[in-house]
């Protein structure tokens, strides 16, 4: 189970490599970019139907699961062999009690013994002190569905001595002599430190098993940028 799953990202290699996989968002325009992943995927039906996709808030999800997962949907609350909250997509949630609510269900979605996968981005002061209102270029890129030419620009703010960062994101795709389509994303995360999120890990009642620096697993260094915990549910007695 991903949570946050978006377009597929992860929940996608999972099921071609094999796996019976559910994906979770709140955003229908975003799961429906995932279905289309799918369809050209090249692996057919067999690839379909390893994959569910959930429109529901991923905070009470194993709380209303019957009234919004699609019949045949694998796993359910306490089913899942593993769930996923990576990208950092913890941080979208506006506040702690959002995070650590979000950490519970992804433990009740566990069955005994499965494992939990957190990746959350992490942001030092010299870092953020950069968040000035500027706005700079990421990356352009040939989007490998349409052929079209992707421009992402990014600004940020934040204001000292505060948790919260604000992104504005601008993504710009030309395809020949169409027009330029643009879509913004303004988004306000909520910053998150490890010992913080190993607190929420331990009230879900998880049992840490590692902690790294990046999905590699390298160790965690006090100037990483981003933090990987692996945890696992009890096993049943």
């Amino acid at each position: 189970m991903e949570l946050a799953a978006g377009s597929g990202r992860l929940a996608i290699p999972l099921a071609q490599a094999g796996h019976r996989v559910g994906g979770v968002d709140l955003e229908p325009a975003m799961l429906e970019r995932a279905r289309r992943r799918v369809a050209t995927g090249g692996q057919g039906r067999s690839l379909r139907d390893r994959l569910t996709w959930v429109q529901a808030n991923l905070v009470d999800i194993d709380q209303r699961w019957s009234a919004v997962a699609p019949d045949g949907t694998p796993g359910g609350p306490a089913g899942f062999g593993l769930g996923i909250l990576a990208i950092g997509s913890i941080l979208l949630l506006p506040d702690a009690t959002a995070q650590r609510a979000a950490v519970a269900t992804l433990a009740r979605l566990l069955a005994p013994g499965g494992v939990a996968v957190i990746d959350a981005w992490l942001v030092g002061p010299a870092e953020l002190a950069t968040y000035d209102g500027s706005t700079t270029l990421e990356w352009v890129r040939t989007d490998p569905e349409t052929g079209a030419t992707v421009t992402k620009l990014a600004s940020g703010r934040h204001e000292p001595g505060s948790d919260r960062l604000r992104l504005l994101t601008t993504f710009e795709e030309a395809r020949g002599g169409d027009p330029v389509l643009t879509w913004r994303r303004d988004d306000t995360l909520r910053l998150i430190e490890p010992d913080e999120l190993l607190g929420f890990v331990a009230q879900a009642g998880l049992v840490v098993e590692a902690v790294a620096g990046d999905p590699e697993m390298t160790p965690l260094e006090p100037d990483a940028d981003r933090v990987v915990v692996v945890a696992r549910r009890a096993a049943a007695p």
